[in-house]
Parts: C-alpha cells; sequence; structure tokens
C-alpha cells in the first residue's frame, strides 16, 4: 500500500495522473507537491516536471477500478447518494469554476452539460479559439480537468464525477482510442501475442481499459514509467 510516492512526467498535471494511478486513488484523497515546474532549458532541451504525492490522514488505497472515496477531506461528504438537484449543483458550480479560469484567458465561452454513459456530468466548453484550453496532445485540458474537479469538489463538499472537454475534443479522442484499442484486441487474439500500444497520458489509458473491459479475448495492463507508460493488450 503506497502511502507516499514521487513522480515525473513531462508536465505537472501528467506527473500527478501518474502518481494517482500507481497509488490507486483520484486527486482528493492525497496532497501533493510539486518539486519541479519542468518545461524548457536553456538550448532547446527540456526538463520533467516532479511531485511528490501522499495519502490524506485516514485514506486507505485500493485497486483502482474498485475505488470508493471515503475519508478524502474534512468536510467533504462520504455519501455517494445524489439527487438530481444536488447533481444539477455539482454542474453548476463546475460551470463557474470553468468560466472563472476561462476569464484568466480572456475567453468568454459557453458550456454545454450531458450527462455522460456512466452518470458523470460531462461539460463541453463552447466558443472560438479555444486551442490555448486544450494544449498539446490535450495536457492543458488534463490539467484543466484536475483543478475544474478540485474546486468544484472543494466547493459544493461533496465529489461527483465531472468530466470537462472542449468542443468535444475529448470525445474524438476517445472514439479514436477505442478504435485503437479494437483493432490492438483483434490482433493480439489473432496473433496470440501481446500487443504494446503507444505511450499514452492516464486518460487515455484509462479509456482504453474500459474499452476492452468485457472483451473475453483479451486483458489490459499498463506497464512502464512516465513518460512512457503505456497500455500492453495480451490475449487470454
Amino acid at each position: 500500500m503506497l502511502q507516499e510516492i514521487i513522480k515525473e512526467g513531462p508536465s505537472v498535471a501528467e506527473a500527478l495522473d501518474a502518481a494517482l494511478e500507481e497509488m490507486g486513488v483520484q486527486q482528493d484523497a492525497v496532497e501533493y507537491e510539486v518539486l519541479e515546474e519542468g518545461g524548457k532549458r536553456l538550448f532547446g532541451s527540456s526538463r520533467a516536471a516532479v511531485v511528490r504525492v501522499w495519502l490524506k490522514p485516514g485514506v486507505d488505497t485500493v485497486p483502482s477500478e474498485l475505488t470508493v472515496e471515503t475519508g478524502a477531506d474534512a468536510g467533504i461528504s462520504e455519501d455517494t447518494e445524489f439527487t438530481d438537484e444536488e447533481i444539477d449543483k455539482v454542474a453548476d458550480e463546475a460551470v463557474l469554476v470553468i468560466n472563472e479560469i476561462a476569464r484568466y484567458f480572456r475567453i468568454t465561452p459557453s458550456v454545454e452539460e450531458y450527462e455522460g454513459d456512466e452518470g458523470e456530468v460531462i461539460l463541453d466548453i463552447i466558443g472560438d479559439d479555444l486551442g490555448i484550453l486544450i494544449g498539446r496532445h490535450g495536457r492543458t485540458l488534463d490539467a484543466l480537468q484536475v483543478l475544474v474537479s478540485a474546486i468544484t469538489n472543494r466547493r459544493v463538499e461533496r465529489r461527483y464525477p465531472v468530466l470537462v472537454d472542449v468542443s468535444g475534443y475529448r470525445y474524438r479522442r476517445r472514439l479514436k482510442l477505442e478504435e485503437i484499442a479494437k483493432r490492438a484486441a483483434d490482433r493480439a487474439a489473432r496473433q496470440r501475442q501481446p500487443v504494446p500500444l503507444r505511450p499514452m497520458t492516464s486518460f487515455e489509458r484509462k479509456v482504453v481499459h474500459m474499452a476492452l473491459r468485457n472483451d473475453g479475448r483479451v486483458t489490459t495492463a499498463s506497464e512502464g514509467e512516465e513518460p512512457f507508460r503505456q497500455v500492453v493488450v495480451h490475449p487470454r
């Protein structure tokens, strides 16, 4: 059971994601310290971001696919049952957080709300010239996701899954990843040997795991260290 870990990644958000995945907890179950911001050095070289992450008192780790968030933060309710009115409150607060962050970028987008396949609230930020909120390979969007979720949970003093998207970027990426996952599963089952996929972010790896979780021909596992952590599809 990991109580503390130090992780590296191309950005602070990705280093934090890698730590959370290995510890098997959600972000509001931990505290963290940024040891190295990362970024470009002189002459074009780059340095990795480094974070130290540790469990808050009273939090136990369980496998990520079975994680139940308990005892994470004083004042945040452990009740997992939500009424429609409470879910609406979470969504409204998350929209307020998004708009507050958007003002720092000097943009005024609109936010469309959807219900996801597993009941999560999906907030799609719509507007012109929103590439700045996505960033290279979606890294800014991943950081935005972490920030919006953390602030919203703290303000409403409860936890409910909120997924932030920008002009359907995450949705389109999910469809592409699901297609990649299916092709890899077909290949692994046909050739009877493991098929490694390219290194992916924590979000991307989760999409692949979810896409193949009911495929009786294969199993999936995340292997390697950030920033080269990847999903390997194994035949059964």
